[in-house]
């Protein structure tokens, strides 16, 4: 069966330029290793790859690896930055390369579509254009500029999607506060503040009852779900003591874990196996974070190749079919 990587990303040379002359607070450094690296003030976020911006390299690898089709989106800190006018032309430029590499590639290639979301109206016009270009899904990052995903203010947005019922890659950046918590070294905003992100947006999801309010959301929860899992004892309990009038979910934390779908980007099969037995083998599909210096392309194959045969089908191929019809 096909091989679906469902978590890889993509730059293009001109999102670069534009981030490095309207990127207001972010900035390109250059690390002890001689590599740039984008940065929101003094906090690391990003180190740009050479596969970042060349298909041909990705063809390869993917070739050589034995993925049949990427699914491909921008990464963090995506478009949130500059104006109205440089945020809409940053993802114009980002989503027509994808939708561009998928014309020549149309048997490998795929594409979540970034959205302007400070700008709901231009987000929704941008919605429709890229979906009408052949986006298969929506990215996007677990705050929007400091701002809770669950904002009244992006309702609009989640309407049309919902509406729509496109699968949405949600995945994590700095959150507010990293240098208060004393993160920025040591790529703690990476290793703890990016799980820290998913972990809170999603959270908030379930018990705003955001997935009742709109049902045909299919939400993928990036690196395994951050540390969805292991919490889901405190979830319960959580929802066991919390006062009744002001309780939103229609169902048990539990059960909006298993509703909602997973990356099997963990860097080692323990938690895998862990994210498995919570939410089923059946919520989680195959991810790379290719090209990434983290990219765990190797381990991605080999984590699976440890599961049951019938768990590692499902996860390679069968779900990611399921959710994006491929």
């Amino acid at each position: 069966m096909p091989v679906i990587d469902v978590h890889t990303h993509m730059f293009t040379p001109r999102w670069l330029e534009l981030l490095k002359h309207e990127g207001g607070i972010y900035n390109i450094k250059t690390r002890p290793d001689g590599q740039q690296e984008i940065f929101r003030g003094h906090t690391p976020v990003v180190i740009p790859q050479r596969g970042h911006f060349d298909y041909d390299l990705r063809i390869r690898h993917m070739d050589e690896a034995g993925i049949d089709v990427s699914i491909v989106s921008l990464t963090c800190p995506n478009v949130y930055w500059g104006n109205e006018d440089v945020s809409c032309r940053a993802a114009r430029e980002s989503n027509d390369t994808m939708a561009e590499a998928q014309r020549t590639w149309p048997d490998r290639i795929r594409w979540f579509t970034s959205l302007p979301w400070e700008y709901p109206q231009q987000a929704l016009e941008e919605l429709g254009r890229t979906c009408s270009n052949g986006a298969v899904g929506v990215m996007v990052l677990a705050n929007i500029a400091g701002r809770s995903l669950t904002d009244p203010f992006f309702a609009p947005i989640w309407a049309e999607i919902d509406r729509r019922g496109l699968p949405v890659l949600v995945h994590p950046t700095d959150p507010p506060g990293v240098d208060m918590m004393d993160m920025t070294k040591y790529d703690l905003s990476w290793a703890v503040g990016f799980m820290f992100d998913t972990t809170l947006a999603i959270a908030r999801m379930i018990f705003d009852g955001f997935f009742d309010q709109y049902p045909n959301l299919k939400i993928i929860a990036s690196h395994g779900g951050g540390t969805l899992p292991y919490l889901v004892g405190r979830f319960e309990k959580g929802d066991e003591v919390e006062i009744p009038s002001r309780r939103r979910m229609q169902r048990k934390p539990t059960e909006y874990l298993r509703h909602i779908y997973y990356d099997s980007i963990t860097y080692d099969v323990r938690p895998l196996q862990y994210l498995i037995s919570i939410v089923g083998a059946e919520h989680v599909m195959f991810g790379t974070d290719w090209p990434h210096q983290v990219h765990d392309t190797k381990g991605a194959f080999a984590n699976t190749a440890k599961l049951p045969e019938d768990q590692m089908r499902a996860i390679r191929s069968q779900n990611a079919g399921r959710v994006f019809n491929l």
